[in-house]
């Protein structure tokens, strides 16, 4: 499924999606690639976000949940501090293909 192009997302800004069947998800720009989470936290299994697309903590160094302050890495979701030491985000398998972004379903 076609999320967006690569152009659309700007370098380390996030961006969220809800898809039709439910799934809410967020998209980070890193370089050329693109990391995907789903867009709830393991802790409570809520949205992450506090406004559309605002996902990452002040300095933007790390994802953080709006709700509770817990703070999970970009690249590999793990949670450093908050309620759910050393729980993960889901990730999501995106791929780039000619500079187009696709979730790709298992």
């Amino acid at each position: 499924m076609k999320l967006c192009t690569l152009d659309e997302l700007q370098p380390n800004s996030p961006r969220g999606f809800d898809l039709e069947d439910g799934t809410a998800l967020l998209l980070i720009r890193r370089g050329e690639s693109v990391v995907a989470w789903r867009n709830s936290c393991p802790h409570r299994g809520i949205r992450l976000e506090w406004q559309p697309n605002q996902f990452l903590d002040y300095e933007k160094q790390f994802i953080q949940c709006a709700t509770h302050g817990a703070l999970f890495g970009i690249d590999d979701g793990i949670c450093i501090a908050g309620p759910c030491p050393g729980e993960q985000l889901e990730p999501l398998t995106v791929e780039i293909h000619d500079g187009e972004v696709w979730l790709i379903r298992d």
